[in-house]
């Protein structure tokens, strides 16, 4: 049994043929929208209207309130524009002082734990603890198998770089033969 899918343009109630019929417009901001931004999906000739009815705006931020937030206020580009009396607006943009966008907070990265059973043996730049090592070791089977589910790399103990990394016994000649071949072809 198949599925099919019909679009249905969220403006009009019209069905939309075909993937080239469907666009997708996130709503940004709106007075009725309370929950942050949404999707619609709409044809191409509902956006054409949205273009053709675009208007130009000047958006700015006002930093006045005693609390030291903002407020936003969108207006027409005209408008604003009428309000620099002795110079023209233009001017004045191109000679104002440029503000920089506030540095993005880093989110504290996490350190990943190697030492556990739940991220041992995943390919990483740092040096393998022998924390880590045991864990490879003693639960090899497991360790890869979770890795394979991950699509990550598994662990060979014959590949020599993987034997010295995680403390295998170094593999034998005839061992590291059939792993160059096993992985050359």
């Amino acid at each position: 049994m198949g599925k099919k899918t019909i679009h249905v343009s969220d403006f009009s109630g019209t069905v939309l043929t075909g993937d080239g019929d469907v666009v997708r417009v996130v709503v940004l901001e709106h007075p009725d929208l309370v929950t942050g931004p949404v999707q619609v999906e709409i044809s191409p000739a509902e956006v054409e209207a949205i273009d053709d009815a675009a208007l130009d705006v000047a958006v700015v931020e006002i930093h006045d309130t005693a609390d030291g937030e903002p407020r936003r206020v969108a207006l027409t580009a005209s408008e604003f524009d009428s309000m620099a009396t002795d110079t023209p607006m233009a001017q004045v943009l191109r000679t104002a002082e440029r503000v920089r966008p506030p540095k993005a907070a880093r989110k504290a990265t996490e350190k990943i734990d190697y030492g556990t059973v739940e991220h041992a043996g995943k390919p990483h730049r740092g040096r393998v603890t022998e924390e880590e090592a045991t864990l490879v070791r003693d639960r090899l089977d497991e360790v890869n198998k979770r890795l394979a589910d991950a699509g990550l790399r598994q662990i060979d103990p014959a590949d020599p770089e993987h034997a010295e990394r995680y403390g295998f016994p170094a593999p034998t000649a005839t061992a590291t033969a059939e792993h160059l071949a096993a992985t050359a072809g």
